[in-house]
């Protein structure tokens, strides 16, 4: 599929918005321009490969395989959803069959895919040979809601933990002498769980970190990246980054919240968290919700999302198969 085809990026919305409403209507329904920014720059500039599923004219459903060059070279991931109405026909087994060859043609033979918990989900892995690996929980917070004053408790409560480190912030990319240390930084995000996945740690060079900038910023979000650095040797301990959609600019995202190994201890999570939401506030105050993503065993951060108010959507698992 092209993005520069608009009919195409229309049906691929409808099809999306058909499955959603069905199988996970909390969430956000997609927009002509979010899918078209989807199939142009995803997360980093590395989009997927979008197929709909049947007819091109009258489609069944949709496919997508998702690589990545820097890490994983011998992982795809998928994502497949059919109309709801024409389920339990063979339709979703011969759209991942087609998957499953495009990623042979890859020479990706470590499969992983999504889908929302149900019965159903659990029932087609399994008989396609799929096993259940991970667990994750998508939390939304609804910033209006907040008591007032919470946020300024939780910072007056990190403070005094984290008073050998001052909080830095950059709005869009960071500047040019920034980015290796934010490179590195970056990298804690593979100390968070992976439960069962069959993955390896993720690469975060220099040139991803601008790609990701790039490509965020191409799509029409506003990142907003907020860093812990220590006062006495300058090393970068911990960063949060969050997005908001300049297309439907009620709607933001939280994206990696990480801390260095060797600064944990000092509630800088819980700090910069709390402080970003403050930001967030102050600079965007027409946000009506926040979204993130947690693996359900990440004991920590799930505890620091559920202290800020992020109440449960709907959790996905994930499995993996070796072809």
């Amino acid at each position: 599929m092209s993005a520069d085809d608009p009919a195409q990026v229309r049906l691929l919305r409808d099809v999306l918005n058909a499955c959603r409403r069905v199988d996970a209507p909390w969430e956000h329904a997609e927009t002509e321009a979010t899918v078209g920014r989807e199939l142009r720059y995803s997360w980093d500039g590395e989009p997927g490969r979008w197929f709909l599923a049947g007819s091109a004219e009258d489609p069944d459903g949709y496919a997508a395989i998702f690589t990545s060059d820097y890490d994983n070279l011998e992982l795809a991931w998928l994502l497949l959803g059919i109309l709801p109405e024409r389920r339990r026909a063979g339709r979703g087994r011969a759209a991942l069959a087609s998957a499953l060859d495009a990623c042979r043609s890859l020479g990706r033979p470590l499969v992983g895919c999504n889908g929302w918990e149900s019965e159903a989900t659990r029932a087609f892995a399994a008989a396609t040979g799929f096993e259940l690996k991970s667990q994750e929980i998508l939390r939304r917070l609804f910033p209006r809601e907040l008591e007032p004053g919470l946020l300024d408790a939780f910072v007056a409560e990190a403070t005094p933990y984290a008073a050998d480190y001052e909080l830095l912030r950059f709005t869009g990319a960071v500047p040019e002498e920034m980015l290796e240390p934010i490179a590195v930084l970056t990298e804690s995000i593979n100390d968070a769980p992976t439960d069962d996945l069959e993955i390896e740690d993720e690469k975060f060079p220099a040139e991803r970190i601008r790609a990701y900038e790039q490509a965020q910023t191409a799509g029409g979000w506003v990142l907003r990246r907020l860093v812990a650095r220590h006062r006495a040797t300058g090393a970068l301990a911990g960063h949060t980054v969050a997005a908001v959609d300049r297309e439907r600019p009620t709607v933001g995202d939280q994206h990696d919240t990480a801390v260095a190994r060797d600064h944990r201890g000092h509630r800088l999570g819980l700090l910069l968290k709390a402080e970003m939401l403050r930001w967030l506030a102050a600079e965007e105050p027409q946000l009506e919700t926040i979204d993130t993503w947690n693996a359900e065993s990440n004991g920590p951060m799930v505890a620091v999302n559920e202290r800020l108010g992020h109440r449960v959507m709907g959790r996905e698992l994930a499995f993996q198969r070796r072809l």
